[in-house]
């Protein structure tokens, strides 16, 4: 009987190029992830999109209150807005200086996203404390219930971004800039930018068009 010697190694694929579906193994940890972390992102825009939708019934029901024509500031709204926006930038860039293995210019970049993050949160504070102080808080009006849970909203999140931002930063100190430490810092970046698409949503529905 002849005995016929089968070569396993012609059909062995090297881990390293099994990334996928047909690629001879699943995909890697690292796309894993950002696939999750994308249907998480998901999920909250479909929040964003009822508290939009929620906003766009309510803004009219003013019960005999102010409107957003007299409460809001446009020159205030476009100085947070180019903040949000120029944060988004200086995230990208910190992401790219992560990935290079830069962690002195992840750093400075870090820092700036920060510094406009709380800048985009203090003028909000400012609005906000200034229409309860007028009175025109969450109570006196289903437009503004409306206003504040849409912006509210928003502005939490953009808190738990930089809370976020602060841990992240701790890690690359401490940890340098290792695999699991990026893979979260990816994360956090589709989220950031994210919160800049909905911001673009809530400052073209709430501040420019008129009720």
């Amino acid at each position: 009987m002849t005995v016929v010697a089968i070569d396993r190694t012609a059909t062995a694929v090297p881990t390293e190029l099994a990334h996928g579906r047909g690629g001879g193994g699943p995909a890697s940890k690292r796309i894993v992830v950002a696939y999750g972390f994308w249907i998480f992102i998901l999920s909250d825009i479909i929040m964003f999109a009822a508290l939009f939708a929620a906003y766009a019934v309510l803004r009219g029901n003013t019960a005999g209150g102010p409107i957003g024509a007299e409460l809001f500031n446009l020159r205030n709204v476009f100085i947070e807005t180019m903040c949000l926006l120029f944060s988004s930038y200086t995230c990208g860039l910190g992401a790219l200086s992560a990935e290079r293995r830069q962690p002195g210019r992840f750093l400075i970049f870090a820092a700036f996203t920060f510094v406009l993050g709380a800048a985009f949160l203090f003028i909000e504070a400012r609005e906000f404390a200034h229409m309860v102080a007028i009175g025109a808080g969450p109570s006196r009006s289903g437009f503004l219930s409306a206003f504040f849970t849409l912006v509210g909203m928003h502005g939490f999140h953009v808190t738990s971004g930089l809370v976020a931002l602060i841990y992240l930063t701790a890690q690359i100190l401490v940890q340098s800039l290792q695999a699991a430490v990026l893979r979260r810092l990816l994360c956090w970046s589709l989220f950031w930018h994210a919160l800049d698409i909905v911001w673009v949503g809530v400052f073209t529905l709430v501040y420019l068009m008129p009720v």
